[in-house]
């Protein structure tokens, strides 16, 4: 009996000051962009435009985070869930670092 339990890639360690940057910057595009953009656009037309972009936003931000993790995430660990840390993390090891 050859049964293997596939190992799981650890979370990739970001070593330069750049690189922990790039993912510092990205998370927190992905955490709080939506935020910002609803407010700015509240402050700026109205409420109900606020409201709409904000949830545009939600939906935008949701499919590129999709994008990322599915180009820097290996395939076997994507049915895991990630936090936006660990997912900009990942790319920015696999892709820029």
């Amino acid at each position: 009996m050859n049964d293997f339990i596939d190992m799981m890639e650890q979370t990739p360690k970001l070593n330069s000051k750049k690189c922990k940057l790039f993912s510092t910057l990205l998370q927190y595009f992905l955490q709080y962009s939506i935020y910002v953009v609803g407010i700015i656009t509240w402050l700026i037309y109205d409420y109900f435009i606020g409201i709409a972009t904000f949830l545009l936003s939600f939906i935008i931000v949701g499919i590129i985070r999709s994008k990322i993790t599915n180009s820097a995430i290996p395939i076997k660990q994507r049915e895991h869930r990630y936090t936006d840390k660990e997912i900009a993390e990942w790319f920015i090891a696999k892709e820029i670092c």
